[in-house]
């Protein structure tokens, strides 16, 4: 018998033995201090208010302190890299967009790896987008607006929030998907954008639906099309944009992420209060009011989600030649 190997291998198991104990009770009593939830954006935008109700959530269901701490800065990934950095015990977590898995595309350094990182808890809501363009353009409707922009190669102009913003992605992924020459115009923000299409300076955004609807009911832009796969009760009218154009289907999202590691009872406890509170009406009407649709689902369907949305997004970033700034 080698007595050495049996003496380590018996020290293991007596640890690990040891240990199950503190494990379970630390899971079982989670949370038994105030949890942070970083939030990567500043106040008052419908990242950060997503998250102050789902700590408001948490914070009934579970019990326990549930604290919104905004980290800002550098479109996001200040705040992710922050909590990328948290130890994996449930008591800091993360509310971010879709920018987490969309800044290694676009960015040439970023100080987190997702997939190492971060352990997906649940989808919490999907943001609509419609396609707006400036009443001066001699367009009602997508195929208009297609065979104008087939005629004039390059002259027609769309508006975004940025470089490798969601609004960038998803006009790209139109022009690839519809064979147009479309000129990027990037700005600050989402409204800048919005009032030189109104003004006729630019010809278009693929924008999210909030900032843009007083403008589209006043007149001053005209939606031609939402961008999900079905209608928006927001812009009862107006069509799915794959109703033109084939499988053409975007929206931004919301989700909620603990640090990898984190053991899967906290991770399981924490989805099925959130789960418990976004499947009633109340919830979906709160957040239809901010140009979101509640979604919930479990870890796992979460991570292949995310999985999909990934590999869709970086084939249309890599297609579209947007380079890493």
């Amino acid at each position: 018998m080698n007595r050495p190997g049996t003496i380590a291998l018996a020290t293991v198991l007596c640890t690990l033995i040891g240990a199950a104990p503190w494990y379970a009770k630390a899971t079982d009593n989670y949370p038994s201090r105030p949890v942070t939830i970083v939030v990567p954006f500043t106040p008052g935008g419908s990242t950060d208010i997503m998250a102050r109700y789902e700590a408001e959530v948490l914070q009934r269901a579970l019990g326990q302190s549930f604290v919104v701490e905004n980290k800002p800065g550098a479109g996001g990934s200040i705040g992710i890299s922050y909590a990328a950095k948290a130890a994996p015990d449930g008591y800091t977590l993360l509310h971010a967009p879709s920018i987490i898995i969309l800044l290694p595309y676009v960015m040439k350094s970023i100080s987190y790896d997702f997939a190492k990182d971060f352990a997906p808890v649940m989808l919490t809501g999907l943001t609509q987008f419609a396609l707006v363009v400036s009443p001066t353009l001699p367009v009602n409707s997508v195929k208009d607006l297609i065979a104008l922009a087939k005629s004039k190669p390059g002259e027609l102009t769309y508006a975004s929030s940025g470089i490798g913003t969601p609004h960038q992605i998803f006009a790209e992924h139109f022009k690839i998907m519809t064979g147009t020459d479309i000129h990027h115009i990037p700005y600050k923000g989402a409204v800048p954008g919005l009032t030189d299409i109104a003004s006729g300076n630019v010809s278009m955004e693929f924008v999210d639906i909030p900032p843009a609807l007083p403008l589209i009911k006043a007149g001053k832009l005209k939606a031609l099309a939402v961008l999900s796969a079905k209608g928006n009760p927001e812009l009862p009218g107006v069509p799915p944009l794959a109703e033109t154009v084939p499988g053409y289907d975007a929206s931004s999202w919301q989700g909620f992420f603990a640090r990898a590691g984190t053991p899967q009872p906290i991770i399981d406890k924490l989805n099925a209060a959130l789960a418990a509170d976004f499947k009633r009406p109340e919830t979906a009407e709160r957040f239809m009011a901010l140009g979101i649709v509640a979604q919930w689902d479990t870890p796992a369907e979460f991570a292949a989600f995310i999985t999909e949305q990934s590999a869709k997004w970086g084939k249309v970033i890599r297609a579209a030649g947007i380079t890493p700034q």
